[in-house]
């Protein structure tokens, strides 16, 4: 049942981050995209000295700042632009 929640909050984090960010990468890159910013996201929150202890709509939260912080970087880094 855990897996379940995360691939749950990795893909809420993932639609979220396309949304945001300007256009998702499909279903499956959405999810992985989501998961890796929640490791992101709790790694940043951790640094900044808050607790990884939380609800859902939290957890989801701090997916959804790491896969930004993520995106971004990796838009830096590549060096692709999208517009909307």
């Amino acid at each position: 049942m855990n897996i379940l929640w995360w691939l749950i909050v990795g893909l809420v984090a993932g639609w979220l981050t396309g949304r945001i960010m300007g256009g998702g990468h499909g279903f499956l890159m959405d999810i992985i995209i989501g998961l890796i910013g929640a490791m992101a996201g709790g790694f940043i929150m951790n640094l900044l000295g808050f607790s990884s202890q939380g609800g859902m709509i939290y957890t989801i939260l701090v997916a959804l700042l790491g896969a930004v912080v993520l995106t971004w970087i990796y838009r830096k880094v590549a060096g692709t632009r999208r517009t909307a």
